[in-house]
């Protein structure tokens, strides 16, 4: 059965660091990355998803060489740094109302930037 898991949601995520050596068109090379994610297998898979986007690396030429957890104060990268505030805000920029039982023709247009 594919149900939902109620407590999955409610874990926070954590900092992971991978080692990486890839063949590229032009040689080899030896990567540190930094990821979010609450599992291991979530954060090697946007490992393999980043790599493929930014360098155009195939699976089968990654090589993972190490995975840690990482404490927040020891992270490097400034894009995992900045998920570590506690007064993160996310905007909701383009809200779509749900249909009420008002007419589906109406004078003005819905509002929806806010």
């Amino acid at each position: 059965s594919s149900g939902i898991n109620a407590e999955w949601p409610l874990r926070p995520g954590k900092n992971f660091g991978i080692w990486v050596r890839y063949d590229s068109r032009s040689g080899s090379h030896n990567m540190y990355r930094e990821y979010r994610d609450v599992s291991r297998t979530g954060a090697v898979t946007q490992c393999y998803r980043d790599m493929a986007a930014r360098h155009r690396a195939r699976a089968h030429s990654i090589q993972i060489m190490k995975i840690e957890s990482i404490k927040a104060g020891d992270t490097r990268r400034p894009l995992t740094k900045q998920m570590h505030d506690n007064k993160i805000e996310f905007p909701l920029p383009h809200r779509v109302l749900k249909y009420t039982k008002k007419s589906l023709f109406v004078a003005n247009r819905p509002s929806t930037m806010q």
